[in-house]
């Protein structure tokens, strides 16, 4: 019996924690199914052919889909093509896209057996035993919705499981490391196993992962009540033992994994629970490691925000949800957030310059109208964190907003994202409007490219809102947008723009543009728009020459001479200052070459 959990990611740096988490949980309790469950995992990158082929070779007795927004259509166009050649093998679906519309999802596609609904490892490992003929029947089994003969059946929903039976998924056997390194994983870091194939020693296991982003969990379920999610539905919160937590997360270190993603809805829910484990982090760190958190930023305590802005810059990043500052959307959509807060918090940390922070804005939420959506943008941009997120509302199968859609004449698109055509406040015209202020807000603040420019233009505008909006409406008139635009060409645009929108100022937008260029890269080819080099080669020669002799500036080159010290810096005058770049001492967190000021 060959059963097989198949992943079809949004990129290949991600991986599917679920399908990991069900076959680690079965093979605990069944040890022979190390043999016959299999795990295959793709990208929505891929041709569909090409998984098509892949499957049909693995030719699997079961196979299961792990099921979400970004891939349920690729997955039904699968599905569609797998019930012609692989007209024996058993179909099954289960995650969040199919969990909470399982007998529409089942008359959709006649080709799926069945659905598995919510938490999956218990019910898979009833449904392995159930087809390996030791098991219960398909009606005994909680958490299913199954095809039988022309009726669609639904079970008893399952209870939520206790998050300690959950094997640790990139070393289910972890006693046998104890938080110390094991010095056979990089004795075999050389040996790959075989797509759709895992083995569970810890070195192999590992490799499965490698160049890519890590997830993990130590808590199931959420407090909060949010309409447009579906954690919310997710009532039983549990927390994994923080002794088994602690020797996972030293397990990370460790192999210094790049980065680890916690999928904890609101991991600081619960103050010591989130102390506790930040302070491990803190204690064990190896310099390598980055961890990743969803955090409500205005539970963030005394001492909390203590610790975490005491961190190595880079140890931890947070993502904040905002979506809103309106006090009347807020309350609608079942939210709870105290934005004076937020924004102690996050100024707080951003002062210590150690800790990346990502907030996020919903447009399309009730009584968010385009003027009370200016303001909510106008208040998080001025937080100034490192990413601001302009996202858009998805209207997810089994939310509370689904189920309000008609009352706030909320129209969304059929197809997956589901996202929001327009509302009884928001009309499709403020959507677009929307939407390229969003571009515009990835390409010249979120990138990080812009950011001593972006602070001088803002203050021609009346805020931050309308200079997007205005710069958006620039790329429209000039047909600028739809165009693969080189990284310079971002700055010729920025430029034209600024000095036609604030003309006194053009000579200082371009002394910043240039700056922030070379805060970023050491660009061989001067560009066009930065005009002149103004430190002349005399001048140049005389610093390099007196910096080699003397290592005023530039720490960690000593093993270079001169010329080699003008090829790697870099010395530009903004302003009528002097100012060196120096690319090998870089910003953790920005990646920004250091600056040092000639005196």
């Amino acid at each position: 019996m060959r059963i097989l959990l198949t992943a079809i990611n949004a990129k290949y740096i991600h991986s599917n924690l679920a399908v990991y988490s069900l076959r680690a949980y079965a093979i605990q309790q069944r040890h022979e199914y190390r043999g016959c469950v299999e795990i295959a995992e793709y990208t929505i990158n891929q041709q569909v052919d090409e998984i098509l082929m892949n499957l049909y070779a693995l030719h699997p007795d079961v196979l299961c889909f792990s099921c979400y927004l970004w891939n349920i259509v690729y997955v039904e166009q699968l599905v569609k093509e797998l019930g012609k050649i692989l007209p024996d093998t058993e179909i099954w679906l289960g995650g969040p896209e199919v969990s909470h519309h399982a007998q529409n999802v089942l008359e959709r596609l006649p080709q799926v057996r069945g659905v598995m609904c919510g938490e999956g490892e218990e019910t898979f490992l009833e449904l392995a035993d159930h087809y390996n003929g030791k098991g219960k029947r398909l009606q005994e089994i909680d958490g299913i919705v199954y095809a039988c003969s022309e009726n669609i059946l639904v079970n008893p929903p399952r209870k939520g499981m206790d998050l300690n039976r959950v094997p640790f998924v990139y070393a289910p056997d972890l006693s046998a490391f104890s938080g110390v390194s094991d010095p056979a994983f990089s004795e075999n870091r050389e040996a790959m196993p075989q797509e759709g194939e895992m083995h569970f020693s810890a070195e192999d296991s590992m490799e499965c992962f490698r160049n890519k982003i890590l997830y993990y969990e130590s808590s199931r379920g959420c407090p909060f009540s949010c309409s447009y999610c579906l954690s919310s539905i997710d009532k039983c919160l549990r927390f994994r033992n923080l002794d088994t937590v602690k020797k996972e997360l030293q397990f990370f270190i460790d192999r210094e994994v790049p980065q680890v993603k916690f999928v904890d809805r609101t991991f600081n829910c619960r103050h010591d629970h989130a102390f506790a484990i930040w302070s491990y982090l803190a204690e064990h760190d190896r310099g390598k490691t980055n961890f990743h958190f969803e955090v409500a930023a205005d539970l963030l305590n005394e001492e909390q925000l203590e610790l975490i802005t005491s961190m190595r810059p880079g140890l931890i990043q947070l993502e904040i949800g905002v979506q809103s500052t309106n006090q009347n959307t807020l309350r609608e959509i079942r939210r709870t957030m105290d934005f004076k807060k937020v924004g102690a918090a996050v100024r707080r940390i951003r002062s210590r310059g150690n800790i990346h922070q990502h907030l996020d804005l919903i447009a399309g939420l009730p009584f968010e109208d385009l003027k009370s959506f200016q303001k909510s943008f106008n208040d998080v941009y001025a937080l100034h964190p490192e990413q601001l997120q302009l996202g858009f509302l998805k209207v997810l199968k089994g939310s509370y907003m689904e189920e309000q859609a008609e009352g706030y004449q909320l129209l969304y698109q059929d197809r997956p994202p589901f996202e929001v055509l327009s509302t009884k406040w928001l009309s499709y015209e403020d959507v677009i409007r929307l939407k390229g202020i969003e571009e515009m807000l990835e390409v010249y603040c979120n990138s990080g490219q812009f950011i001593h420019t972006m602070e001088l233009l803002e203050k021609a505008f009346p805020d931050a809102f309308t200079m997007y909006d205005r710069l958006s409406v620039y790329y429209d008139n000039r047909r600028l947008r739809g165009i693969s635009h080189s990284r310079i060409r971002r700055y010729e645009i920025l430029l034209d723009f600024a000095a036609e929108w604030d003309s006194t100022h053009k000579e200082e937008y371009r002394e910043l543009l240039t700056y922030d260029l070379y805060l970023r890269e050491n660009v061989k080819n001067r560009p066009a728009f930065a005009g002149e080099p103004r430190v002349t080669k005399e001048e140049e020669a005389a610093f390099y020459e007196r910096e080699a002799s003397e290592r005023r500036y530039l720490q960690g080159y000593d093993q270079y001479d001169k010329r080699q010290l003008r090829k790697m810096t870099h010395l530009e005058r903004v302003d009528h200052g002097l100012f060196l770049f120096d690319y090998r001492n870089r910003n953790r967190l920005t990646n920004q070459a250091a600056v040092h000021q000639i005196q």
